[in-house]
């Protein structure tokens, strides 16, 4: 498998959404990476229009579900439903048993929800009362929340945080992007029907994931990424304004995801092995999530951005 075989999910992302490259690429090897993405931006950024548009592209069911505080674990999981003609229980799924999931502003759901979202991440199965029941093999949270608007949300556990296999941040568009927005804007008003997109069937999207997965990954290549992650552990060894700027780093599931985005991104890229530029390309929307900087550093205005800026520049490339 090539990446031309992604050329009409692309197209189709186009079609729906002008710039936000480098989002839409982190969708994509979030999808041939078989994880979950966060994302994170402004009201009217088109992060829902986004995911949709990915989702139209695949073969599989795809929900919406906006969360809210007085959300209830059975509202995502299901229920059981007591049939009278059969004298017993019967599970009815929820949402999450779909292949595709978006979780709108996710920091909205109290901690009872948060725990069943995470363990259908986790272990891609959710358990009602004694029993478990597997969720499908494609399987794909994307969840989107609020960097600014905090009343009424609940922080994220970085429990959860850490079983997003990347965080994407969407930026305001510039001003030609704009421009270019309010005449696709105009042309869907006026289109009387809607072409569906040539949809990526389950089975060639799982044949482009052992494609991807059999990306060769030099050991010294392997090294690197542990560094990196063992840096953002013991900055200290490195530079003391690292040391100030973080207390906690990045666990082994951020070593294990940077090595399989940066195979993921090689594969997008047409190439056939990993090189220090596709680790480097995807580390801040690999590690960004997973550290928590010190008092100091929001003090200082530091970003978590920032630090892995510094972080990339420190640590030796073999």
């Amino acid at each position: 498998m090539t990446p031309d075989a992604l050329q009409p999910v692309r197209d189709h992302i186009a079609s729906r959404i002008i710039g936000q490259q480098r989002f839409v690429d982190s969708m994509l090897v979030c999808l041939l990476s078989d994880g979950h993405l966060l994302v994170e931006g402004m009201p009217g950024l088109a992060k829902t229009t986004a995911v949709k548009a990915l989702a139209d592209s695949i073969e599989g069911d795809f929900h919406r579900i906006q969360f809210t505080p007085d959300l209830l674990p059975s509202d995502l999981i299901g229920t059981d439903i007591y049939r009278h003609e059969k004298g017993e229980f019967e599970f009815r799924e929820g949402p999450l048993f779909h292949n595709v999931l978006l979780a709108d502003e996710v920091n909205r759901a109290p901690a009872k929800v948060q725990s069943a979202l995470l363990e259908a991440m986790a272990e891609q199965q959710i358990t009602v009362g004694q029993r478990t029941y597997p969720l499908p093999d494609l399987f794909m949270v994307l969840a989107t929340q609020n960097p600014v608007e905090q009343e009424g949300t609940y922080h994220l556990p970085e429990a959860q945080l850490d079983r997003f296999l990347m965080q994407a941040v969407v930026t305001y568009p510039t001003r030609d992007e704009e421009l270019l927005i309010l005449e696709l804007d105009a042309s869907e008003q006026q289109r009387n029907e809607v072409v569906p997109p040539k949809r990526l069937s389950q089975q060639e999207l799982f044949a482009i994931r052992r494609a991807v997965s059999a990306i060769y990954i030099d050991p010294k290549l392997l090294s690197y990424i542990v560094d990196l992650v063992q840096a953002t552990r013991q900055p200290k060894l490195y530079d003391d304004a690292l040391a100030r700027w973080c207390r906690f780093g990045g666990s082994p599931r951020a070593s294990i995801a940077l090595a399989r985005c940066a195979r993921a991104r090689a594969w997008l890229d047409g190439d056939e092995f990993v090189a220090p530029h596709h680790i480097q390309l995807i580390a801040p929307e690999v590690l960004r999530h997973r550290l928590l900087l010190t008092f100091e550093a929001e003090a200082e205005g530091i970003t978590t951005d920032e630090f892995i800026n510094r972080l990339l520049n420190l640590v030796a490339i073999p």
